[in-house]
């Protein structure tokens, strides 16, 4: 008996307590950055499904808007940004300018009512205003994940079990510097058609 509350013994039972404390934390740290891992997959999903609207809408608006090749180019190459781009980080840069030039093929639309009353261009926005809600809600939810886990991340005792485990914090996603304000639409200019 007095072989237990030896050394031998008391590493023991440093050993268990440690692992009674270590064990549980580990598993909500694990917990937490699937939880973001999965809003992320929902942020991502919303932005596939946005991509694949995308040239669906540039087709509709060729007929009518020939001369609005710049604001087509610029969309492009705002999709081919997007599908490089891997990182959290790199998704909302690429997805500010995505919707940058959206915004600015949204103004040119302005300009040609009979594009504006084609159905399938009518169909075509209806689809991207609810995948921007369902992308703006996705962002929110993984943003709050984000929080979550970072809490976890920053706070003791989770901050030591965090760096012995190589859980870092995540980036939010965040909008580009200029996004709180409206792109201005000039009606000034009649479309043709």
């Amino acid at each position: 008996m007095k072989k237990w509350f030896g050394p031998i013994g008391i590493i023991v039972i440093i050993l268990i307590v440690l692992a009674l404390v270590l064990i549980p934390k580990y598993n909500s740290l694990v917990t937490a950055e699937e939880n973001v891992d999965s809003k992320w997959a929902q942020v991502e999903n919303q932005l596939q499904r946005r991509y694949d609207l995308i040239p669906n809408l540039v087709e509709s608006v060729k007929g009518y808007a020939n001369h609005e090749q710049q604001i087509i180019v610029d969309i492009t190459n705002a999709r081919a940004q997007m599908s490089n781009a891997n990182t959290p980080k790199q998704q909302a840069v690429a997805n500010d300018a995505l919707t940058g030039a959206l915004s600015r093929l949204l103004v040119v639309v302005e300009n040609y009512p009979n594009l504006k009353a084609d159905a399938n261009f009518r169909q075509l926005m209806d689809e991207l205003a609810g995948t921007e809600n369902r992308l703006a809600v996705a962002r929110e939810d993984y943003n709050n994940e984000v929080q979550q886990f970072n809490k976890h991340v920053k706070r003791f005792p989770g901050n030591l079990m965090a760096g012995m485990f190589g859980f870092e914090q995540k980036e939010y996603f965040k909008a580009a510097a200029g996004a709180e304000q409206a792109p201005s639409i000039d009606f000034s200019q009649s479309g043709t058609q």
